[in-house]
C-alpha cells in the first residue's frame, strides 16, 4: 500500500539538492492526448473492483530514467514517445480496464466504467540534461513532480483517470517515463507486471510473459459476509500523548537511512538476541527496530497504544492461490498493537516478534475475513496513533527495459504521509534497503541518534 503525500515539505536531507534540481529542471509539456487500445475491447460495462481494491484508491507516482541510446543522439530520443505510445496501445488490449474511467457501482463501491477512451499520454521536453535530475532515492515532489502528469483541476479520485503517462526528453538524448497510476487498479506486484509487459511489447515480443488475469470476482465477499477476526487495522486509537500538538508545532522533516547488508545483519542479530525468536526475517527485524525507534523518538507516553500496519502479499496465501498475473490488489493489511511502555521496556526482539506474529496471522481465512469485514462495515483503516510500513524492496523497477536498456534511476516521486515509512531497495545489487520517513524536527534528531547506534 502506498499513500500519496500531502504537501508537508521535502526531506531535510534532500532539501538543498531538491531545490537545486527543481530550479535546474524546467519541463515544457505538450497537450495531453489519449491512447486507446490498438484493437477493440469490451465497452459499455462496469469492471468489478474487489474489496481489497476499495481502500487504497490513491495515486502512486513513479519515474523511470533512461540514458541516451548509444549513437542515437537527439534523433533517437524523439522516437521514444512514438515507440512508447504504440506499445502502450498494444498492451492495453490485454489491460483494457486501464483505458476506462473510475465510477461508482449500484452497490456504492468504486468500479471502472469500460469506456475504452484510453490512457492520458503527454510528451514533454526538459531544458537540462538527465544528470541534472538528481537522486531518485530521495523522493522530491518539487522537481520530480514535473516528470509526471496530473490532471489540472481534478478535485477527487473520480476526476482522475486510472493512469497517466508522461515521456520527458532531455537535451542529452536521455528520457524519463513518469507514471501516475491509481492503486485501486493494482498493487506493486501487479503494477510491475504491467510495466514489464509494456516494455516487452515495446521490444517486439509477440506474447506477454505474464498475461494479466482480469477477473477479480475470485475475491468477492462471501454471502452472507462472515468476518471471523476483530481486524484491529481499522481501530481508532486515542492520541493520549498529544502527538498532534508536536506535529502541529514543528517542521516536518524527511530523511533517508540506508541499511547495507552488514547493517541489516546487525539488525537481525538485535532481533534474535536473547533467544525469544528462533528465526527472524530481515523485514520483521527492520520493522520491529523502526517501530520501536519511532515510538521512542516521538516521546510517546508509556500507556499510549500504538498500532503497526503493513501489507502482506496474499497471492500464494489464498486457498487456492490467486491465478498467475492476477490484475488487482492481492495484498492484505495486517496489524500489531502494543503500548509504548511495552515496546520500550523490552529489547528489539519483542517488537520483531509482534511483527512476526502479524505476518503469520495472514492466512486464507484471515484474508477472506478482511474481505467480508469491509463488505459488512465499509470501514476504512485508521492511521490514528499508527505507523504504516510499506515495502517496495522486492519490486523489480530496474527490469523495465523498453528497448533502451534498464533504467539508470527509478523510484517514487512523492514521500508517504507522516504515518508511513517506506522501505526501498537500494544499490546495484539491490541488497541494501533505504528507510524513508518523516518526523517533527526534534523527533527526527532523536531518531537519527538511535539509528547512529546501529
Amino acid at each position: 500500500m502506498v499513500v500519496e503525500m500531502k504537501e508537508n515539505g521535502v526531506a531535510a536531507a534532500a532539501a538543498g539538492a531538491g531545490e537545486k534540481a527543481a530550479q535546474q529542471l524546467s519541463v515544457k509539456r505538450g497537450e495531453p492526448t489519449l491512447v486507446p487500445p490498438a484493437e477493440p475491447t469490451p465497452t459499455g460495462e462496469q469492471y468489478y473492483l474487489s474489496n481489497l481494491d476499495q481502500n487504497i484508491a490513491v495515486i502512486v507516482q513513479t519515474v523511470y530514467c533512461y540514458k541516451p541510446h548509444s549513437g542515437g543522439g537527439d534523433a533517437d530520443s524523439k522516437d521514444v514517445a512514438a515507440a512508447l505510445r504504440d506499445a502502450l496501445a498494444r498492451v492495453l488490449v490485454h489491460y483494457h480496464p486501464l483505458a476506462g474511467r473510475l465510477g461508482i457501482s449500484p452497490e456504492m463501491k468504486l468500479t471502472v466504467e469500460l469506456t475504452g477512451e484510453g490512457v492520458v499520454f503527454v510528451e514533454a521536453d526538459a531544458c537540462c540534461d538527465l544528470a541534472d535530475v538528481g537522486d531518485l532515492t530521495k523522493p522530491d515532489p518539487a522537481a520530480l513532480g514535473q516528470l509526471v502528469y496530473s490532471v489540472p483541476g481534478a478535485k477527487h479520485i473520480l476526476e482522475m483517470p486510472p493512469m497517466t503517462a508522461q515521456v520527458t526528453r532531455f537535451r542529452c538524448g536521455g528520457f524519463a517515463l513518469g507514471l501516475a497510476m491509481n492503486h485501486c487498479m493494482f498493487d506493486g506486484i501487479g503494477a510491475m507486471e504491467f510495466v514489464n509487459s509494456w516494455a516487452e511489447t515495446a521490444r517486439g515480443a509477440a506474447e506477454l510473459t505474464v498475461p494479466p488475469f482480469l477477473d477479480r470476482a475470485v475475491l468477492r465477499a462471501r454471502d452472507p459476509p462472515a468476518p471471523a477476526f476483530p481486524h484491529h487495522e481499522f481501530a481508532e486509537i486515542p492520541d493520549v500523548s498529544d502527538t498532534a500538538a508536536l506535529y502541529g508545532s514543528q517542521e516536518l522533516l524527511y530523511r533517508s537511512f540506508c541499511f547495507d547488508p552488514d547493517r541489516l545483519e546487525r539488525v537481525r542479530a538485535l532481533a534474535l538476541a536473547g533467544g525469544d525468536l528462533g528465526r527472524c526475517t530481515t523485514f520483521e527485524a527492520l520493522s520491529g527496530l523502526v517501530w520501536r525507534a519511532r515510538t521512542k523518538a516521538l516521546g510517546l507516553a508509556p500507556e499510549q497504544r500504538t498500532k503497526l500496519l503493513f501489507a502482506v502479499d496474499g497471492r500464494r496465501r489464498f486457498v487456492p492461490p490467486l491465478p498467475r498475473g492476477y490484475f488487482g490488489n492481492g495484498i492484505v493489511l495486517t496489524n500489531a498493537i502494543a503500548t509504548a511502555g511495552e515496546l520500550l521496556s523490552a529489547p528489539v526482539s519483542r517488537a520483531a516478534g509482534l511483527v512476526q506474529g502479524a505476518v503469520r496471522m495472514v492466512t486464507d481465512e484471515y484474508m477472506r475475513s478482511a474481505v467480508d469485514y469491509f463488505e459488512a462495515t465499509r470501514a476504512r483503516p485508521s492511521l490514528a496513533s499508527t505507523l504504516l510500513i510499506t515495502t517496495w524492496s522486492r519490486l523489480e523497477f530496474h527490469g523495465a527495459d523498453f528497448g533502451w536498456g534498464e533504467p539508470v534511476m527509478s523510484g517514487p516521486v512523492t514521500l508517504p504521509e507522516k504515518e508511513v515509512i517506506l522501505f526501498l531497495a537500494h544499490g546495484k545489487e539491490r541488497k541494501s534497503i533505504n528507510v524513508l520517513l518523516g518526523l517533527p524536527a526534534t523527533a527526527m534528531d532523536a531518531f537519527q541518534e538511535l539509528m547512529d547506534e546501529i
